[in-house]
């Protein structure tokens, strides 16, 4: 008589066992596991080391090592947006920051790899700045005709626009003046020396670099008007669809700026990545690029407009699938 409720118990009690391995599986199935956590490594190629881009990627490395602790992030300044792209194309690395309009340019030229290109996310506005010496008898652009200025490096989305704000102006960027090709590592020093009469740059404000230089050497930022605009978009055709008209604040370099904005001309700034890039790191740098928005921008004040509504839209490039899925998950 006693063994029978013993062998019922010990029945009752695997079968008890049994339904909670079943059910456990069905909670592991069904609940949320969690974003994926890639491995492996990522080079991130950056720009000039007192340029925006440089120091938004030396920021963002921090968050990248904490979201996705098995990749290894490794930054590489650049000359900028251009040489960016290039290595982003043909595999040097896997990340990187590129101005709409040299995207673009890359992939009508049907360069290296621009078939691979894809985007992650919209950024933030680059905004052209052209810095002359507080004195200079520059007004417009038409007035460098025969000055030494700034263009910025070879492989830079400064130069492209530089060339292209030139030639809408009426000024042979090969015959008209002097090009100077530095980044802004050095151009500040140049102006300041009396070396070079003026320098483009195009980033986020304020561009440190450009800060520093006001807080020792009178400048003053000149107008890009809305006529030289129209030049702008009539000469570059499809590309002048990512150019639009925009104002530098009075505040944006304290008083340099004057009591007034000055009208300039902006352009989006992408993450750019490849299709060879898997979906699960694709998805990750994504994340935490949106996720370390509000951190970072209190260093570089342009990571601050970097908006969740609006980073879908990286025209030219398609958006990357991991980006996609980034992006479909976070609907509220």
């Amino acid at each position: 008589m006693s063994a029978q409720p013993a062998r019922r118990r010990r029945r009752l009690a695997r079968g008890a066992g049994a339904l909670l391995a079943v059910a456990a599986l069905l909670v592991w199935w069904v609940v949320p596991k969690g974003p994926p956590v890639p491995h492996g490594s990522a080079v991130f190629s950056t720009g000039v080391r007192s340029g925006v881009y440089h120091r938004y990627g030396d920021l963002l490395e921090e968050y990248l090592r904490r979201d996705l602790p098995r990749v290894r992030v490794s930054l590489v300044p650049s000359e900028g947006s251009g040489q960016n792209l290039e290595r982003v194309a043909t595999g040097a690395a896997q990340f990187t920051f590129a101005t709409a309009d040299v995207v673009a340019a890359y992939r009508r030229g049907h360069r290296t790899g621009w078939e691979h290109l894809r985007g992650c996310a919209r950024l933030y506005d680059d905004y052209v700045q052209l810095v002359v010496p507080r004195g200079s008898r520059v007004r417009s652009v038409a007035d460098l005709r025969g000055l030494r200025v700034g263009v910025g490096q070879a492989g830079s989305g400064v130069r492209l626009v530089a060339d292209r704000l030139l030639r809408a102006a009426g000024v042979d960027p090969g015959t008209g003046l002097t090009e100077v090709l530095h980044g802004i590592d050095r151009m500040p020093d140049e102006l300041a020396a009396g070396r070079i009469d003026a320098f483009f740059w195009t980033g986020g404000l304020p561009t440190a670099a450009v800060q520093r230089l006001t807080e020792r050497f009178p400048v003053r930022l000149v107008p890009l008007e809305a006529g030289l605009l129209r030049r702008l978009h009539a000469a570059t055709g499809p590309d002048g669809a990512f150019y639009r008209a925009a104002d530098i604040p009075a505040d944006a370099y304290g008083p340099t700026g004057g009591a007034a904005a000055v009208p300039t001309v902006a352009v989006a700034n992408l993450l750019v990545t490849t299709d060879l890039v898997g979906e699960d790191l694709a998805e990750g740098f994504t994340r935490t690029v949106i996720g370390s928005r509000d951190r970072i921008g209190r260093v570089v004040h342009p990571a601050q407009l970097v908006d969740l509504r609006t980073a879908i839209y990286t025209d030219p490039l398609p958006l990357h699938e991991g980006a996609v899925r980034y992006y479909r998950s976070s609907k509220p």
